[in-house]
């Protein structure tokens, strides 16, 4: 196994910086959280980054498991038994984001192109499974990002889980303000002042994103479903005033993606997360999208990133 760890790893906030090469594209994988820190093609930024001596701000780039987004109080039941999480969400009083955001992953594989990462969630208060969510990031001959996230329940009873990425894109230099996205979805969940969802409704006004929408009329939370998919893909695409694009690409493994349009990101008036994910916020308590792995099994959540730079 070779190493492309960055030398300046060793001293970063989220851990070793594996960077991964091939044509004129580059990407920067942290080990912490498995994430994504910098993903270029052609010279163009194509996701958000951050400075080596913090963690991921907004929690740009981490991977989510075995929860994606939020669990409501942090509180579910399971075989009439209450499962209290931690509450990481505290203004909301909510768990968020899975059980691995401050996990260091370990490197099973790595090369020039890929990495193939890996970090154990052990039975613990709120979640008593023993289970391994591995990562593995590509970049393939066409410079795009390939991205494959596995849970492997090493459990001995049936284990529930919702996979997800928190991805924020760019295109290059361009403001968010000054992009359009596109989100192929028929249907949006309405959600609670806590973020909690409430129902599925048909998209309309500001939540119809299928032929696209200025990023800056479009500041939300939101998670889409009913996704619609092309030979078994869907993408969802941002677009630069020069026609320069970015694109979240996922396949049938992907039912939710949730836009999250923030004025909260550092140095920046606004920026653009399109999070893929396996089911949506509270899927614990209300059993939408949430999967069971039997004893022994896994399951593989397929998504990357395409651009037209």
């Amino acid at each position: 196994m070779t190493n492309p760890t960055d030398t300046a790893g060793s001293r970063a906030a989220t851990g070793a910086q594996f960077t991964l090469r091939r044509g004129d594209a580059t990407a920067i994988v942290t080990s912490l959280a498995a994430g994504l820190r910098h993903y270029d093609k052609a010279g163009t930024a194509l996701v958000e980054t951050y400075p080596l001596d913090v963690i991921a701000p907004g929690a740009a780039g981490i991977t989510l498991a075995p929860f994606a987004n939020r669990v409501d109080g942090g509180l579910w039941t399971l075989d009439g038994a209450d499962q209290q999480l931690d509450i990481t969400e505290v203004a909301r009083h909510n768990a968020i984001h899975g059980l691995l955001r401050n996990t260091g992953y370990s490197a099973l594989e790595s090369s020039e192109t890929h990495v193939l990462l890996e970090a154990v969630i052990h039975p613990q208060h709120g979640y008593p499974f023993l289970a391994r969510h591995q990562v593995r990031y590509e970049i393939d001959e066409a410079g795009h990002l390939r991205v494959a996230q596995t849970l492997v329940n090493d459990s001995s009873h049936p284990a529930p889980f919702v996979l997800g990425a928190h991805p924020y894109f760019t295109v290059g230099d361009v403001a968010a303000e000054q992009l359009r996205i596109q989100v192929h979805a028929d249907t949006y969940l309405s959600a609670d002042d806590r973020m909690i969802p409430t129902g599925a409704v048909a998209v309309s006004g500001r939540y119809d994103l299928r032929q696209g929408k200025p990023v800056a009329e479009s500041i939300m939370d939101t998670a889409f479903t009913n996704l619609c998919t092309h030979d078994g893909v869907a993408r969802h695409t941002l677009t630069a005033p020069d026609g320069r694009s970015v694109s979240l690409w996922h396949d049938g493994s992907v039912s939710y993606v949730h836009v999250f349009v923030t004025n909260e990101f550092p140095g920046r008036p606004l920026a653009v997360a399109m999070e893929p994910m396996s089911g949506p916020a509270n899927a614990f308590n209300s059993g939408d999208g949430l999967r069971w792995l039997a004893a022994g099994e896994s399951y593989t959540m397929n998504w990357g990133i395409e651009s037209s730079v």
